[in-house]
């Protein structure tokens, strides 16, 4: 339960949070001829000092919105989600397959690449970019979400967080400075903030210390960025699940004008209800010329909310981990490619689908590859990561082309045939201002678990 939140109204506090934009030029277009329906269509500009990226909001529908995110490497659309390549590489895909299916950004991890192949190395080639032979953008996340997956390893104090290295064993003190000094070697286009992170399952004071921690951080991260004209740094809203936190969080680091915001520590374990209360509460409270990053997400329902919230920018290992589980994303949730059933289907992953692994094979062929051979998980990965690329484009063209209702409805259909939508996907939409009661069953029978769409337990957090 939240702090002053009544059971009466669930919803109320996340209505009084009203956007602050801080917008230096904007320029109105035309309006949509379906403006009146909630629709507005604007260029927002946003031209500040040590900014390396413009951010241009195309066309909106209430609270979502698509944008043009020009990096130093690439022009992006939003909302988008990014592959996870932690060390430089998505498993199974080569970077001209990834350009193939529309890849805009790739991320990369400062702690595992400090590792191997080391920061260093990578500056001595010029960056991460040219080690990869990318030539889109790339973000790297700041080490923080090791201080989770690693807290076994890792001891958390103000001067930074000491990790054992799992390479050697050896002690290894991430600094806010360190950070970010190896994300300007490694030379990515969105460099991240070193946060304190914590589950957002942990109750109690470690919460509340962790996000004043990360205010201050912030500031040393700001300090220590030698290349502001080429790299955007982004803080991270931390908070846990109290809106209180999560406020003054978003408060600190709006006062501090970084060219984007993320909303981190979700999507670890939190229930669904609490999980898109926090996104919206965020939404609404960063400036309206940024772009807003809700790291960690990557379950395509999630995304859909999120985006309808306000959100612009996603990233997950969820599609191509769930690729090496056997498991495909298909419009109706998930097929999995391991069931016996699969063994005698001739038919593609998904009939609506124009990827290459669709086009070629059939689910018995890949049925069989899953169980014994490396090329199943890569095709695999291959169909997951396009439906993703896929999903993205058509939330951007939906919102500019004034349709995104219909897009939202149409995806629901799909994925509840039986109009059972989670009742905190309901309650997320009336937020976002979104008429789903044509695709929903009456409201009891509305399911608070969307288990049905999450066929592994898989670590999603930041």
């Amino acid at each position: 339960m939240f702090r002053g939140m009544s059971v009466e109204a669930p919803m109320s506090w996340c209505l009084c949070f009203k956007p602050k934009p801080n917008i230096t030029n904007k320029v109105r277009a035309p309006q949509h001829p379906r403006s009146r329906q909630g629709y507005t269509t604007s260029i927002t500009a946003s031209q500040t000092n040590a900014m390396a990226l413009t951010f241009e909001v195309l066309g909106r529908f209430n609270r979502a919105r698509a944008a043009r995110l020009t990096l130093p490497h690439f022009v992006c659309q939003t909302p988008l989600f990014m592959p996870v390549g932690t060390q430089g590489t998505i498993k199974g895909l080569t970077n001209s397959q990834l350009e193939e299916i529309g890849c805009q950004i790739i991320l990369g991890n400062t702690y595992h690449l400090a590792l191997r192949p080391t920061s260093e190395l990578l500056d001595e080639v010029g960056g991460l970019h040219n080690f990869m032979n990318w030539k889109r953008a790339l973000l790297t996340d700041s080490g923080g979400f090791q201080m989770v997956s690693l807290l076994h390893l890792a001891d958390i104090t103000e001067k930074g967080v000491t990790f054992q290295s799992p390479v050697d064993g050896k002690p290894m003190l991430l600094t806010p400075e360190e950070s970010i000094q190896i994300q300007n070697r490694i030379g990515a286009d969105i460099i991240m903030a070193l946060d304190d992170v914590v589950k957002t399952t942990i109750t109690g004071p470690r919460i509340e210390e962790a996000m004043y921690r990360t205010l201050r951080w912030i500031d040393r991260c700001i300090a220590a960025h030698k290349r502001p004209h080429d790299q955007n740094l982004f803080g991270i809203v931390q908070g846990g699940l109290d809106p209180i936190l999560r406020d003054i969080c978003v408060k600190g680091l709006v006062e501090r004008n970084l060219p984007g915001y993320a909303i981190g520590g979700l999507s670890g374990g939190e229930d669904k209800n609490s999980f898109w209360r926090v996104v919206a509460q965020c939404t609404a409270a960063l400036p309206e010329d940024k772009p807003r990053y809700v790291m960690g997400v990557g379950y395509p329902l999630d995304i859909v909310v999120c985006s309808a919230l306000g959100a612009d920018m996603y990233d997950c290992v969820y599609p191509t981990r769930t690729a090496r589980f056997g498991t495909a994303l298909v419009p109706e949730g998930v097929l999995k490619l391991k069931h016996k059933a699969m063994a005698d289907d001739t038919r593609p992953i998904d009939p609506t689908c124009p990827c290459m692994v669709c086009k070629n094979y059939s689910r018995a062929y890949i049925h069989c590859l899953v169980t014994k051979d490396a090329m199943g998980s890569q095709l695999l990965s291959y169909h997951n990561l396009y439906y993703m690329l896929q999903l993205s484009r058509n939330l951007h063209s939906s919102i500019v082309e004034g349709r995104f209702p219909e897009f939202v409805c149409d995806f629901l259909r799909k994925m509840f045939p039986k109009g059972d939508v989670p009742e905190w996907v309901c309650d997320a939409m009336e937020v976002a201002g979104i008429d789903i009661s044509s695709c929903c069953a009456p409201f009891p029978s509305c399911q608070e678990d969307d288990s049905k769409n999450m066929p592994e337990e898989v670590s999603l957090v930041r």
